[in-house]
């Protein structure tokens, strides 16, 4: 397994995490997702143990807390070998203070979580959101807080634009607190807007990038096929993708390239899909997703092996949108913004 550094911090991650999403169906949304309880939960861990993915992604609105619940059950006994991650932010109840990223909101959803994990402390804490009605000072002070008592030891971010992230990681500085690590984001070959700033950002500010649906929502997983129906057990008609309407074409242009590629490789489409992410600057880890052991052998193939330059151009060349302005006239002054991707 493969280990890389973790933003501006000492800590070192493998570059596949395992999304647990999945874990507890709790309502209709998240039953789209998967319905994993207990006893799959730890066969899935050990499956992902063996290979040396160590680091477990979860949230505490994934079904209302049942995932963390199922993740901390699962876990027992292993808490100190693997690494952690959870989040705050999304509405967790019907009361005034039940959202958000107020110091009154992120203390008690961490207490919440521990409690949820079986754990004294989150290794990774992510505000899930950027909450605009609360001070980023108030915001950082508390994650800060969180990190000198022990409870979290490192903290992140998730679904930030640009200015939130870089106004963030000011203050941390100015104030002397902990600052944003990573940024666990949106990006696969289907949607690469995350390219046009947040990378470049990422690169500049050291912040590394946990990607989360490298798949785009099962569009990538080869079950996307030009001239056949989507496929019914899908999330993107079940509810659970995210993202804006799919440009088939775009995506069918994409696929053909991605099955080439696939073809010179002897991989799987979703396994050329997850290894072109590895390959781009500031991407750190990957969260995989699984509803079964077999998909999560799949995923977990997608590493020990590297694409070629051709064939990352290849792909590069298939997924491209013109961006909007002003990243379309940075790029025309190529000597003013360089382009993140160099070979």
């Amino acid at each position: 397994m493969e280990y890389r550094q973790l933003g501006a911090s000492g800590l070192r991650v493998p570059v596949l995490s395992f999304g647990t999403a999945t874990f507890g169906g709790g309502n209709e949304f998240f039953k789209a997702w998967g319905n994993t309880q207990v006893d799959e939960a730890k066969k899935m861990i050990n499956l992902c143990l063996d290979a040396g993915v160590n680091f477990f992604d979860t949230a505490n609105v994934y079904s209302r807390g049942l995932s963390e619940e199922i993740l901390g059950k699962a876990l027992e006994g292993l808490r100190n070998d693997v690494l952690i991650s959870t989040k705050a932010t999304f509405t967790m109840g019907d009361g005034a203070n039940d959202y958000g990223s107020s110091r009154y909101n992120i203390v008690k959803r961490a207490e919440e979580s521990l409690r949820r994990l079986q754990t004294d402390h989150i290794d990774i804490y992510h505000m899930h959101g950027f909450d605009a009605t609360t001070p980023v000072q108030e915001t950082l002070r508390a994650l800060d807080d969180l990190v000198t008592s022990g409870k979290v030891r490192y903290i992140a971010c998730s679904n930030f634009s640009g200015w939130h992230l870089m106004k963030s990681l000011s203050v941390s500085e100015r104030y002397g607190w902990s600052r944003y690590v990573a940024h666990q984001a949106y990006y696969s070959l289907l949607n690469r807007e995350f390219e046009w700033e947040l990378m470049p950002l990422g690169i500049e500010e050291k912040v590394s990038t946990i990607v989360w649906s490298p798949l785009a929502s099962g569009q990538l997983s080869g079950k996307f096929r030009r001239g056949q129906p989507i496929p019914e057990s899908s999330r993107t008609v079940q509810g659970g993708s995210h993202g804006p309407a799919t440009n088939f074409e775009h995506l069918y242009n994409i696929v053909d390239a991605l099955d080439e590629v696939a073809e010179e490789t002897g991989k799987s489409v979703a396994q050329v899909s997850l290894n072109w992410l590895l390959q781009r600057p500031t991407v750190a880890n990957i969260i995989i997703g699984a509803r079964n052991e077999e998909q999560l052998n799949q995923n977990l193939a997608a590493i020990g092996w590297n694409l070629t330059i051709d064939q990352v151009k290849k792909l590069d060349a298939a997924s491209e949108v013109a961006p909007i302005y002003p990243y379309w006239h940075q790029r025309q002054n190529l000597n003013l913004v360089p382009l993140p991707i160099k070979y």
